[in-house]
């Protein structure tokens, strides 16, 4: 089973985002569950939504405790609480900035938990502005979600957002979660040239202290 918590303002799409992984899980013919974790939202506040995706039929019910994944839809909420708290060795995060993963101050066990490879930052709430005209990250960091993991597929993705929006909303949300997608992709693709330079900088460094 896949578990995932998704953070947010309410607002910002965050329950929507947790019932398009499951429509787009059902797509692929797979068993999955979406919730909030609470009845309503109210504008600007913190909101949780979870998505549990599996091949068998899930019995839980319980909230998402310990996440294979975490998507964090306002960076402002890094300040306010622990959006990572749970998040397993190996897992990953996905946060909606301009910035570097590593331009937050955050707990370093947290990071260290968690694979270069597998955390990563996405300007959504540019995208989403320049495809839709509104500051709605949700399906941007979905597209990002489809590139960073091997759970979903983004064509099945787009067609949970076809599903559930019609006309041109589908369509600007599927621009965007495909330019999110394919940007997030790119950055994978140079990652792993990335992290050798900064390895050999800190053995250069290593060795000029000897």
């Amino acid at each position: 089973m896949f578990q995932i918590r998704i953070h947010g303002r309410g607002g910002q799409g965050v329950v929507t985002a947790a019932d398009l992984l499951a429509y787009a899980a059902f797509k692929e013919d797979r068993y999955a569950q979406a919730f909030p974790s609470f009845g309503s939202e109210r504008t600007g506040a913190p909101v949780v939504s979870y998505c549990r995706i599996d091949t068998r039929p899930i019995r839980t019910h319980e909230p998402v405790l310990a996440p294979d994944a975490v998507i964090v839809q306002d960076p402002t909420l890094l300040g306010v609480i622990d959006v990572f708290a749970g998040l397993r060795t190996g897992g990953y995060a996905l946060i909606n900035s301009a910035k570097s993963f590593d331009g937050f101050d955050l707990d370093p066990a947290t990071v260290a938990a968690v694979p270069p490879e597998h955390r990563l930052t996405v300007p959504a709430t540019d995208l989403a502005m320049e495809h839709l005209g509104r500051p709605l990250p949700n399906a941007v960091l979905l597209g990002a979600f489809t590139a960073v993991t091997d759970v979903l597929g983004i064509e099945s993705l787009c067609a949970a957002i076809s599903d559930r929006f019609s006309g041109k909303v589908g369509e600007r949300n599927i621009a965007a979660a495909r330019a999110a997608h394919e940007i997030t992709v790119d950055k994978l693709a140079r990652e792993p040239a990335d992290c050798r330079t900064q390895t050999d900088n800190n053995h250069e460094e290593e060795s000029g202290a000897a």
